[in-house]
């Protein structure tokens, strides 16, 4: 194991490192620095979250930093403004005693015009979000020509946020001169498209096996029916009363309403999604990170750039429909050498999805009973007495009170003082769950029904089911909007604000799609799509269908609304 002074980074840089608390480097770090002082060649980087791969390119880039010079000698490029801000804030941190460095990060949600004054005052290091650099390049604000050092962090994460072509116009615009150095959790094909067309001679370094989770990270689901999914996490919540979790929802609108839920039944939580405003994500996040809230409920794309180090669980509200992302959600535990538990709760027809991430992730799941009422207020009650029996007792400070304590309390004898103490702390738990349903129960005649799939979701399916109870329905964005089916699921959601509309298959085409719900759902999309994807108008159509199923080429379709 080599150490950082065996890196060959400076002093200053080594003061910076020390400073930091960070006392052997990481596996990536350990492998990936040498490769970068000794070797031209580029690099591609397979790790997974929190293995510190920001410290694997920045200490580098900082060390080659020509602080006489204040062009832009070294960009990165991050999926979120999040992860934009934390990569920035790592730099400053390691660089606090390095003079003469200036690293300015560029994203979307706040002012263009503040960030071009801060380029124009000098910017050797730029983090950006690909969205916002091309804009900033369309604009003539930056120059990109000279960069020594490009990097590509989370590339998978900023392809399946569709930033595909965004990521080719950068790349075109930079010179073969410079060194890329891409880092990935997965290596679907885009990220192997990229690496071949943009990068000379790379070396690959996995850290792991690609794919795979955390080594020190249990993966567990709870099966339920889909409406008992909230007081499953509750009662996950309340097995765990030290808990300090991530929860992920698939949409913003679900994210809010689970955290305000939480709220509301007394949980310290709060909700992170892209509604919220730069401030309000900063409040909440700092919240989060001084362990004031219990849980952060958030959408994959919001909880980029989270760095959190001792998040004890994950739970996945859903599942993602892109099951690469559990990766991504999982890592966010168990970091930092030290142990953590990633949680699925699933309905019965999500059950086929947990063998397909075992394969993903090189891991078996265990399946869990959802917990009982009596083990959950045993759990509680034992906590309780812990804490009060290993109170620290000031007698000096409790001194003046006791005389009047005593006096108030000795009507009781010592077995009514402990049921009372008892009663008043714990009382919500047993009220709560003294005729509390077993979650556990299974019955196929209670079970959702959807043809074929939960939620029927599949993609590129060209075959309509046929069935006479299902509606399909033409919606005007495609592959070439970089639409996910996540997010056709999310405009319906939002239109609609029914979350207990099925959605059938889901059919993506190059400039349309089309989607199916059942039959009497179809009138709830009555009205005007309010919201907008990238700026474009949002259009839905009932498709009409042939005796088997398929779209009528250019046929008529008849309108809902648009």
């Amino acid at each position: 194991m080599l150490t950082f002074n065996e890196l060959g980074l400076s002093p200053n840089l080594l003061r910076g490192i020390e400073a930091l608390g960070f006392e052997k480097p990481t596996t990536i770090q350990e492998k990936i620095i040498p490769i970068i002082f000794e070797k031209a060649n580029d690099i591609t980087g397979l790790a997974q979250t929190g293995t510190g791969k920001t410290a694997a390119f920045g200490l580098p880039i900082i060390e080659q930093i020509d602080h006489a010079n204040w062009s832009v000698q070294a960009l990165i490029l991050a999926p979120t403004r999040e992860l934009c801000m934390q990569i920035t804030k790592d730099i400053q941190d390691y660089a606090r005693y390095v003079p003469l460095l200036n690293v300015v990060p560029v994203y979307g949600g706040t002012s263009i015009s503040t960030q071009i004054k801060a380029l124009k005052n000098g910017a050797q290091i730029v983090v950006a979000t690909p969205g916002r650099m091309l804009d900033l390049l369309n604009r003539k604000a930056i120059d990109i020509n000279h960069i020594k050092t490009l990097v590509l962090d989370e590339a998978d994460e900023m392809l399946n946020m569709g930033f595909r072509d965004d990521l080719d116009a950068i790349l075109e615009r930079t010179k073969d001169s410079k060194r890329t150095l891409l880092f990935s959790a997965t290596m679907p094909k885009e990220v192997a498209r990229i690496s071949k067309k943009y990068m000379k001679d790379p070396v690959e370094i996995t850290v792991g096996k690609q794919n795979s989770g955390a080594e020190n990270v249990r993966h567990i689901y709870y099966q339920v029916h889909a409406p008992d999914r909230y007081p499953a996490l509750k009662r996950i919540a309340d097995i765990h009363p030290d808990i300090y979790a991530l929860v992920f929802c698939r949409t913003r609108r679900e994210t809010q309403e689970i955290a305000d839920k939480l709220i509301r039944d007394g949980y310290g939580a709060d909700a992170l999604h892209g509604d919220l405003s730069q401030a309000q994500r900063d409040h909440v996040m700092n919240r989060f990170r001084k362990r004031n809230l219990q849980m952060l409920v958030a959408t994959d794309v919001a909880a980029r750039g989270i760095d959190v180090s001792d998040i004890s669980h994950v739970i996945n509200y859903n599942l993602p429909e892109e099951l690469d992302i559990y990766t991504h959600r999982s890592g966010r535990t168990g970091r930092a050498d030290k142990s953590g538990t990633s949680i699925a709760i699933v309905n019965f027809r999500e059950k086929s999805k947990i063998p397909r991430i075992e394969k993903i992730i090189g891991k078996k799941f265990t399946k869990l009973p959802v917990p009982g009422g009596e083990e959950i207020c045993k759990k509680q009650l034992f906590r309780l007495i812990d804490k009060m029996e290993n109170a620290e007792v000031d007698e000096e400070q409790i001194a003046p009170f006791m005389e009047t304590v005593n006096k108030k309390l000795e009507w009781l004898n010592k077995e009514q003082i402990i049921k009372h103490f008892v009663s008043l702390e714990f009382n919500r738990f047993l009220a709560y769950y003294k005729d509390a349903p077993d979650l556990n129960k299974t019955s196929e005649n209670t079970r959702e029904r959807f043809p074929k799939k939960e939620g029927g979701i599949r993609k590129n399916k060209n075959k309509y089911n046929g069935s006479s109870h299902n509606a399909r329905f033409f919606i005007n964005v495609g592959k070439k909007d970089g639409i996910l089916p996540k997010g056709i699921i999310g405009i319906i959601n939002d239109h609609t604000r029914d979350r207990d509309i099925k959605i059938g298959d889901i059919d993506i085409k190059d400039s349309f799609s089309f989607f199916e719900v059942r039959e009497h759902d179809g009138e709830k999309f009555m009205g005007t799509v309010r919201n907008k994807f990238k700026g474009r108008s949002i259009k839905i159509e009932k498709a009409d269908k042939d005796v088997g199923g398929r779209k009528k080429g250019k046929g008529k379709r008849k309108r809902i609304y648009s």
